[in-house]
C-alpha cells in the first residue's frame, strides 16, 4: 500500500491546480516561451504536456504546461555534473524528448552524434546518470536531433538524423535500446542532390490512422511533411504533402518571425484541436536582436479534407489560445528566486560540466553558494526580452582583482560578454564595484563591505549597472550599449542565444536571491510579453511607446518582483507615463490574469495636451500585493477614440517598519522555504489540522485526493501571503480510507497521507 501512495504522489504533481480561463487566457501572441529554445518536441501524456530539446553548453530543461501557453520548467533531466557532459559552446545536449513509457519518464538526447537516455519515475526526477544507445550494425550512427514516436499499438519508435543523407526509423525495445524494426528512409534526402538540403529534426504522428513524417529544410527555414497508410520504409508507400507551414498567409512577407522550421509532431487536445511548437530565430529585417536565439512559437495545424495538414505561418497577431486551464502557471520568462529551497530550481542551468562540489544551497540556507571550477561557475537562464531590472544580494571577499562575483549576461559563442561585480581595486587594494564587457569597464568604489547589492538594468540595447548598500538607495556604475551582444553573430551565434545569471570567478560566493523585473524600477510599456490590440511605436523624436491603445485593449508584463520577507519592500502605488490628445481612459491593474478577484488598482489618465507631451499618473493600490506575478494592464474608456500612448510604468514602494539590514535578514519572522507537515491528528474523525509554510506570497492550493487521484475536497484554492498556517479540514462527508493532501505554491509540490477513520 505504501508503495501504491508514493507513486500516486508523483502521479498528483500537476494535479488539482485548475484555473477557468479568463479573458487574458483566451489569447496569446508568439513567442510563449522567449529566449533560445532550438529543436523542440512536443509530448502529451494524459492533461499535460511537456517540451524539451537542445540546450548545448547549458543544462537541458524540461518544461510543462496544461494550456500550452504558459509553460514552467520542472526538471533537468541531464546532470551537469555528467562527467560526459562537455564545455564548449555549441556542444553539451544536442535534441531530446521526453516520454511517459512502459510506466516510467524516459528523456532522450545526443551527445557528440551518440545518442543517449535517463530515466526516473516523476518527471521531476531524480533522474539516472545517461545510456548510451547502441547502434545497430547496419545503421551508420544514431545522429543528433532526433525525436520518439509512440504508435497506437504501445510500440515506440526512434526518429534518426545522422548526415544529410541518413534519415532512419528504428524500433525500441522495454529497455530503450534499439531492438525490432529498422526502416531506412535514406531515400528522402539522397546524395549528392541533396533535394532538402539536411532534411533533419525528424518528427512523427498519427491523426485519423494515417502516419505523418515531417522535417525541417535547415536551420535557415523550411518544413516538409509526408503521409503513409502504413509505417513502412518503402518510398511508394510515402506521398509528399509539401509545405507543412501555410507560407501562403497574406501576412507572412510582414512578420516578425519567419522561415518557421524544425516543429515538433502535432498533438490533438480534447476539442480535436491540434497544435505544433517549434523554434525560429527573428527574421532577417529585425537582426538587431538576432543574438535572443530561437524563440519558442505555437501554432494550430489544420487538416484539409484530403487529410493534408497545414500549421499556422506565426504572424505577429493574436491567436485563439487552446481551448484549456492554464493551471495557474505563470508566462514563462526568469522569474525571481529566493533560493528557499535545498534544491536549485530547474528554470537554472548551469554552464558546461559542474561538479556537485562547487555550489550549494545548504551551506548557508536562504542563500546560494558558488564556487570557481577552474574557470567561471555560473547559473543562467534564457535571456528573451528587452527589458528587464536584475537585482542580486551579494557576500564576497575578494583578495585579489581576478575575484569576481555577481550579474552578468553573454551571448552563445561565450565570446561577448557585459558583467556587474564585486571585485578589489588592483593598485588601491579596496573593494570596488566594476560594470564591464569586452570593450568598456567602469568602477565605483565599495564603502558597503563584503555584502552588496547589485542592480543591471536593461532597456533595450542600453545596459546600466548599479550598487547599494540596503536595496533603496542605488549608485551607477556606468551604462554601455549592448547592441554587439543582441545583433547578427558568426556561426548562428554557436547555436544559443544569450544567457543571463550569476557567475562567481577564482573564489567563492554566496548570492541571497536572483530578481528578475523590479516592480520599483520602471518597465517599459512597449515590451509586453503578451498583449491583446496594442502595438510598439516609435515617434519622431525617437521615443517609443505602446500605442494603438483602444477601450478593452490589455498588455501582460510578466514576472513583476513585488517583494516578500527578503526583498522587505510594501507596495504603495503604481505610477504610470502616458502622453493622450483625446478625452483619455483608465489603465485597470491585475495580477495574474484579468479577473475580478485580481484587480489591484485604476489609473486615470486625461489629457495631457498632446500626443508627444507625457506626464505621470499615480493612483494608490486597492489591494496589498507582495511575490511574483505576471501583471496585467487592461485599457478602458468611452467611445471608440484612442485612448492615450503608454511610455511606462512603474510601482511605488517603502522600506517595511523594520527596514532591511543584516540583523533583519538573519532573523525575519518569515518562513525560509516552503513546508507542508503532517495532519495531526492522524489517523482522525472527522477533522483534522494541516500545517503548511510559504516563504513568498502568491497562488497556492492545498486539495485533498483519493487513492485513486480523483479530487475529493479543496481547502484552499488562491492567493496567500508568506508565512505560516493552519488549515482545518472536515472529512464528514468522506468515507473512512486513505486520502493523500497535496500543496502546490509556485515550483514546489508536496504530498502527504492522511487517514480518516469513522
Amino acid at each position: 500500500m505504501l508503495r501504491k501512495i508514493l507513486l500516486l504522489s508523483g502521479m498528483l504533481i500537476f494535479g488539482g491546480q485548475g484555473l477557468a480561463q479568463s479573458v487574458s487566457f483566451k489569447t496569446y501572441m508568439n513567442p510563449v516561451i522567449p529566449g533560445d529554445h532550438p529543436d523542440c518536441t512536443l509530448t502529451k501524456v494524459g492533461n499535460d504536456f511537456y517540451t524539451t530539446g537542445s540546450s548545448f553548453n547549458p543544462t537541458p530543461v524540461i518544461y510543462h504546461s496544461t494550456d500550452l501557453v504558459h509553460w514552467q520548467a520542472v526538471a533537468q533531466p541531464v546532470s551537469a555534473a555528467w562527467a560526459n557532459y562537455g564545455d564548449s559552446p555549441s556542444g553539451g545536449c544536442w535534441g531530446g524528448q521526453v516520454v511517459y513509457y512502459n510506466n516510467k519518464w524516459w528523456d532522450f538526447f545526443s551527445r557528440s552524434n551518440q545518442m543517449y537516455f535517463v530515466t526516473a519515475d516523476s518527471v521531476k526526477g531524480p533522474w539516472t546518470l545517461p545510456t548510451l544507445m547502441k547502434c545497430p550494425l547496419s545503421v551508420p550512427g544514431l545522429g543528433y536531433d532526433n525525436s520518439i514516436f509512440i504508435d497506437d499499438d504501445g510500440s515506440w519508435y526512434l526518429l534518426v538524423k545522422n548526415g544529410q543523407v541518413n534519415n532512419w526509423i528504428l524500433q525500441l525495445g522495454s529497455d530503450g535500446q534499439p531492438g525490432g524494426r529498422i526502416l531506412n528512409l535514406c531515400w528522402i534526402n539522397p546524395a549528392p542532390s541533396y533535394p532538402y538540403s539536411w532534411a533533419e529534426g525528424p518528427v512523427m504522428w498519427k491523426h485519423n490512422g494515417n502516419y505523418y513524417y515531417s522535417f525541417a529544410r535547415n536551420v535557415a527555414g523550411g518544413q516538409y511533411v509526408f503521409r503513409s497508410h502504413t509505417l513502412t520504409d518503402s518510398a511508394s508507400a510515402w506521398e509528399n504533402l509539401g509545405n507543412f507551414f501555410n507560407v501562403n498567409d497574406r501576412q507572412a512577407s510582414s512578420a516578425l518571425f519567419k522561415n518557421p522550421n524544425h516543429n515538433s509532431a502535432a498533438v490533438i487536445i480534447n476539442d480535436s484541436t491540434s497544435w505544433v511548437i517549434h523554434p525560429l530565430w527573428r527574421s532577417a529585417n529585425n537582426n538587431e536582436w538576432y543574438g535572443q536565439g530561437r524563440q519558442g512559437l505555437l501554432n494550430e495545424v489544420y487538416y484539409d479534407t484530403s487529410g493534408k495538414p497545414t500549421a499556422d505561418y506565426p504572424v505577429n497577431v493574436p491567436k485563439a489560445a487552446p481551448n484549456l486551464s492554464s493551471s495557474g502557471i505563470p508566462w514563462m520568462v526568469p522569474h525571481s528566486d529566493f533560493f528557499a529551497s535545498d534544491k536549485l530550481n530547474p528554470e537554472w542551468s548551469f554552464l558546461g560540466y559542474t561538479p556537485a562540489s562547487t555550489y550549494s544551497l545548504t551551506k548557508r540556507p536562504g542563500w546560494l553558494w558558488l564556487s570557481d571550477k577552474r574557470k567561471p561557475n555560473t547559473i543562467i537562464k534564457n535571456d528573451g526580452e528587452h527589458n528587464y531590472s536584475l537585482i542580486t544580494r551579494v557576500d564576497f571577499n575578494p583578495q585579489v582583482p581576478n575575484d569576481q562575483a555577481g550579474l552578468w549576461i553573454f551571448n552563445g559563442l561565450e565570446t561577448i560578454y557585459f558583467k556587474l561585480f564585486s571585485t578589489i581595486d588592483t593598485a588601491s587594494g579596496k573593494k570596488e564595484i566594476v560594470f564591464s564587457s569586452n570593450r568598456y569597464k567602469y568602477s565605483s568604489e565599495n564603502t558597503a563591505g563584503d555584502t552588496v547589492w547589485l542592480k543591471l538594468v536593461r532597456v533595450n540595447h542600453m545596459l546600466t549597472g548599479y550598487w547599494s548598500a540596503d536595496g533603496f538607495n542605488w549608485t551607477e556604475v556606468g551604462s554601455i550599449d549592448a547592441t554587439e551582444l543582441d545583433g547578427l553573430q558568426p556561426n548562428y551565434n554557436a547555436w544559443t542565444g544569450n544567457r543571463q545569471g550569476l557567475f562567481v570567478q577564482n573564489s567563492s560566493a554566496y548570492f541571497n536571491f536572483y530578481i528578475y523585473r523590479d516592480a520599483y524600477t520602471p518597465i517599459l510599456a512597449e515590451c509586453p510579453a503578451n498583449q491583446y490590440g496594442t502595438a510598439r511605436t516609435v515617434l519622431s523624436g525617437g521615443t517609443t511607446v505602446l500605442d494603438n491603445i483602444y477601450n478593452n485593449c490589455w498588455a501582460l508584463y510578466a514576472g513583476v518582483e513585488f517583494g516578500n520577507a527578503i526583498y522587505q519592500k510594501a507596495c504603495d502605488s503604481i505610477s504610470v507615463v502616458a502622453s493622450c490628445a483625446s478625452g483619455g481612459g483608465n489603465v485597470e491593474v491585475y495580477i495574474d490574469s484579468i479577473d475580478a478577484s485580481t484587480k489591484i488598482a485604476e489609473c486615470n489618465v486625461t489629457n495631457t495636451g498632446s500626443w508627444t507631451n507625457f506626464k505621470t499618473f499615480s493612483v494608490k493600490l486597492s489591494s496589498p500585493v507582495s511575490g511574483s506575478h505576471d501583471v496585467y494592464l487592461k485599457f478602458t474608456g468611452a467611445g471608440t477614440d484612442k485612448l492615450f500612448m503608454l511610455q511606462s510604468f512603474y510601482f511605488t514602494g517603502s522600506k517595511t517598519a523594520t527596514g532591511i539590514n543584516e540583523k533583519n535578514f538573519k532573523g525575519y519572522n518569515s518562513p525560509r522555504k516552503y513546508q507542508l507537515e503532517q495532519n495531526y491528528p492522524n489517523p482522525f474523525n472527522p477533522t483534522t489540522k494541516i500545517k503548511y509554510s510559504l516563504p513568498h506570497g502568491g497562488y497556492i492550493s492545498l486539495k485533498v485526493y483519493n487513492v485513486l487521484g480523483q479530487e475529493e475536497a479543496t481547502i484552499i484554492d488562491g492567493f496567500q501571503r508568506a508565512g505560516s498556517f493552519t488549515a482545518t479540514f472536515n472529512g464528514k462527508n468522506l468515507a473512512s480510507g486513505i486520502y493523500l493532501y497535496q500543496l502546490c505554491a509556485g515550483n514546489f509540490t508536496d504530498t502527504k497521507k492522511l487517514v480518516l477513520l469513522k
